[in-house]
C-alpha cells in the first residue's frame, strides 16, 4: 500500500507528469530534460530523484552522464504505465514537450551519424570479407523461432543492430557496451526503428550490470574475437541466463587474415568448434549445435547453447 501511495505522491505534480510522458519514450539525460522542460537543472534533478526513490523511474550512470527511463519492473513501473493513458493527448504543454523531444533526438541522430560515418570504412572492409549480414541476421532470427523470450541481453551491442533485428521476437531487450560513442549510435538507431522496448546500457561485458538468471536469451555477435578472455565472457553470459535459457554466439571460424589483427584490433583469428564447446561446457551450458555460413574468405558460425 505504502509503495503505491509513494508513487502517487511522486507523480502528482505537473512537471513530474511531463517527465513520465517524456521518459516513456526512451532514455534522456538531465541536460536533455532541462532543455525540453525549460527548467533549471537543480529543479529537474530534484524531481527525478523523488521519482526514482518512489520506483517510477530507473537511473543508469554512464560515465559523467546519467540516463533516466520509465521503470521497467515493480509497483512503480505498473503505476506509471497506468497513469500514462490518462494524460490528455491534446494537451498543449505535452505537445510542445514532444516537439522539443524530437529536436533532441534529431541532434542525437546527427552526432551518431557523424561518428558512424567517420568509422564506417573499417566495418565495411570486414563485411566485404564475409557472408552478407542479411544471411547472418536471418539465421539468428531462426534460432529464436518457437521460443518465448521475455528478456534478451545483447553483449557488446555496438550499433544496436542485433536488438533491432530481434525486437519483433522479444518483450524486452537490453544491449551492453563499454563505448559511449557506440551507445549513442545504438540509441539513435533504436529510436529510429521505434524499438521502445529495447534499451542500451554502458557496462563491461565481463561484469554485466545484471542479476543472476535474469535473461531468457543472450546474444554475443562478433565480439569474442576482440576479447582478451573469451571464456570469461561466455561464463558471464551463462551467469545471467535463466535455466533453459538460450545463448547464441556469432563469430568467425578459424582463418589466417592477419590484417584483421593488425588493422582492426582482432585479438583472435576465429574459433574452432572444439574451443567454443570447451567454454560452453565449463560455463555449465549444453551445446545445441552450430550453423555455418561460408563467405569469401571468412566463414561466420552461429554456436547455440542451452543453460542446464
Amino acid at each position: 500500500m505504502e509503495r503505491v501511495l509513494s508513487g502517487l505522491r511522486a507523480a502528482a505534480e505537473p512537471t513530474r507528469l511531463r517527465l513520465l510522458s517524456l521518459l516513456a519514450q526512451g532514455d534522456l539525460t538531465v541536460s536533455e530534460l532541462t532543455h525540453i522542460l525549460g527548467q533549471s537543472q537543480p529543479r529537474v534533478s530534484r524531481h527525478l530523484k523523488l521519482m526514482c526513490d518512489s520506483g517510477l523511474l530507473d537511473r543508469f550512470p554512464e560515465g559523467a552522464w546519467v540516463f533516466y527511463r520509465l521503470a521497467a519492473t515493480g509497483t512503480g513501473a505498473d503505476l506509471a504505465r497506468s497513469l500514462l493513458p490518462m494524460l490528455p493527448a491534446g494537451d498543449t504543454t505535452l505537445a510542445l514537450d514532444r516537439q522539443r523531444l524530437d529536436q533532441v533526438r534529431a541532434a542525437r541522430a546527427a552526432r551518431a551519424q557523424t561518428y558512424f560515418t567517420e568509422n564506417a570504412s573499417r566495418w565495411d572492409q570486414i563485411r566485404s570479407l564475409q557472408v552478407d549480414d542479411a544471411q547472418v541476421e536471418q539465421a539468428l532470427v531462426a534460432t529464436m523461432a518457437g521460443r518465448r523470450i521475455a528478456d534478451l541481453v545483447d553483449m557488446g551491442t555496438g550499433t544496436g543492430r542485433i536488438l533491432e533485428v530481434l525486437a519483433p521476437h522479444i518483450q524486452r531487450g537490453v544491449g551492453i557496451d563499454l563505448s559511449r560513442e557506440m551507445l549513442a549510435v545504438a540509441r539513435a538507431n533504436l529510436e529510429r526503428a521505434g524499438c521502445r522496448h529495447c534499451m542500451v546500457r554502458q557496462g563491461d561485458i565481463t561484469q554485466l550490470p545484471l542479476a543472476d538468471s535474469s535473461a531468457d536469451a543472450v546474444t554475443i555477435h562478433q565480439v569474442l574475437h576482440y576479447a582478451a578472455e573469451p571464456a570469461r565472457v561466455v561464463a558471464e553470459a551463462a551467469r545471467v541466463l535463466k535455466p533453459g535459457g538460450l545463448l547464441v554466439l556469432v563469430d568467425l571460424a578459424p582463418h589466417a587474415l592477419e590484417l584483421l589483427r593488425d588493422q582492426h584490433a582482432h585479438r583472435r583469428l576465429g574459433f574452432s568448434d572444439a574451443e567454443v564447446d570447451g567454454w560452453l561446457s565449463a560455463a555449465g551450458l549444453r551445446s545445441d549445435g552450430q550453423t555455418r555460413l561460408a563467405g569469401d574468405p571468412l566463414t561466420v558460425v552461429l554456436w547455440r547453447a542451452i543453460k542446464s
